[in-house]
């Protein structure tokens, strides 16, 4: 949008950017400037769990959640058809990827072969959790359908879960950062896709200037505040964010504790198509028995091919 000149620049920049979480700025800043106004600080994904199965301590390792819900017959779910969600297995692993300067195409090195951890450890160890009887592969919806069937005790989603997971799991329910996952012989803490919610200002707009003080308007402390009150989301706004409500909020606490661990969402379009099929074959056992090393050449290829195809 800004490359297109769609975006008009934030007129009061310096004291929007003291008003909000520093992440939130950096989404909406390009070339060191201001395009949009921060309005939430929450999308991101994070664990949900069921406490009458699980304890703080099983939830810190995926190990843990896999064995309690195996031993009750019972499921973990995270959509592996989302690279959204992918990214978590790759993100603190010391490989690299992302947006090239071009913001069209990636860069990937998700198959390499040198490192403390090579790409096909990353294969191996989604194909034994993948084998596991407590994994699901699941999208969001069913997630949540499932929850309230009974037979899922935990899954990866985000705040926007929170209101329906109370009705179903009611005290019960629980939140936390996601957890460590084994790979190449260690534990290794999963990384996340972090996200924010922006308003821009159209700058073909007649009256820019006075559209700019509405969406400052929208998006200033009280009216995060009554975004969180009304909605769940969690606010961008520093002192909005610092509210007992807001802390009392499970999933907002721990989207915060995830967001460590988190990378800030900008990735070429190339990336998702490699990474649903990626995702499917480990979620299915790798059915074909394809050599995972071409497994892992198929995934960077796809995800760094050029915007022409």
């Amino acid at each position: 949008m800004v490359a297109g000149g769609a975006l008009y620049p934030v007129p009061n920049a310096d004291e929007v950017k003291k008003a909000n979480v520093e992440g939130a700025i950096d989404a909406a800043t390009v070339n060191d400037t201001l395009y949009a106004y921060p309005m939430t600080a929450d999308n991101g994904y994070f664990l949900y769990y069921n406490k009458k199965y699980l304890s703080d301590s099983d939830v810190k390792t995926l190990d843990g959640i896999l064995k309690v819900a195996e031993k009750n017959h019972k499921k973990f779910t995270m959509d592996w058809s989302s690279g959204w969600y992918l990214y978590s297995f790759f993100g603190n692993t010391g490989l690299d990827f992302g947006v090239n300067d071009d913001n069209v195409t990636n860069h990937c090195d998700w198959n390499s072969t040198e490192g403390e951890i090579k790409g096909v450890d990353i294969a191996q160890a989604m194909l034994a959790i993948s084998s596991s009887s407590g994994f699901e592969n699941a999208v969001n919806e069913d997630f949540i359908t499932n929850a309230k069937k009974g037979s899922v005790i935990a899954g990866v989603s985000g705040v926007w879960s929170e209101t329906e997971l109370k009705k179903i799991w009611g005290d019960d329910l629980g939140a936390a950062k996601l957890p460590t996952y084994t790979v190449a012989g260690k534990q290794v803490q999963m990384a996340s896709f972090t996200g924010y919610k922006l308003m821009g200002v159209n700058a073909y707009s007649a009256n820019p200037q006075w559209a700019a003080k509405l969406a400052d308007w929208m998006t200033n402390e009280q009216n995060q505040t009554v975004r969180f009150e009304m909605n769940g989301q969690g606010p961008s706004n520093t002192k909005a964010a610092d509210s007992d409500a807001v802390k009392a909020s499970p999933s907002i606490q721990a989207v915060i504790a995830q967001s460590e661990f988190g990378k800030l969402q900008r990735v070429g379009n190339s990336y998702w198509d490699a990474c649903k099929t990626f995702g499917n074959t480990m979620a299915a056992g790798n059915p074909n028995h394809v050599k995972l090393q071409e497994l892992m050449d198929n995934l960077v290829n796809g995800i760094t091919k050029s915007a022409a195809g």
